[in-house]
């Protein structure tokens, strides 16, 4: 991510708004909210997916819920950087959901965020169905988490960002 991607999504999305992680599976969505401040991401919940229509519904409703004011979406990019086919689906699924949830969107990177989230997870000794409930929504708060520090880093740079 460029330093000037990230700043215009702070400038864009509502300040004192919580911010919206968002692990896109093919079959679940993970989810992580922000605090109002945007240093803590906290995992919310997993939506299985059914239908964009009712998955976009279903994002609706939580973002308003929870006064969010921006989306950070996991961009699930290859090994090498690359954009591979699941890119290609996030970004359709993010271009479809504009015209329902008008928010500023922010793609954050999210390679190996599923194999750190798990490797705690077998760390902490849980059950491979515990890991299974579990594992979208810590790694939506894992994504979310990157973006909020270096959202933070830069607040403590220059304050581009009112608190």
């Amino acid at each position: 991510m460029n330093r000037e991607t990230i700043e215009a999504f702070a400038t864009e999305s509502r300040g004192g708004a919580r911010l919206l992680g968002l692990d896109l599976g093919t079959k679940t969505i993970g989810l992580a909210l922000s605090d109002v401040q945007r240093r803590i991401a906290s995992p919310l919940e997993t939506i299985k997916r059914v239908k964009f229509t009712p998955d976009a519904a279903a994002l609706a409703g939580i973002a308003t819920k929870h006064g969010v004011g921006g989306l950070v979406v996991g961009l699930p990019l290859n090994m090498d950087g690359s954009e591979g086919p699941r890119v290609q689906s996030t970004r359709a699924f993010v271009r479809n959901l504009k015209p329902i949830l008008p928010l500023p969107v922010l793609f954050w990177d999210e390679r190996l965020s599923t194999a750190a989230v798990t490797r705690t997870l077998l760390e902490a000794d849980a059950s491979r169905a515990r890991r299974s409930e579990l594992v979208d929504k810590l790694a939506a708060a894992y994504i979310l988490q990157g973006c909020l520090d270096v959202l933070d880093g830069l607040r403590d740079e220059g304050d581009f960002l009112e608190e």
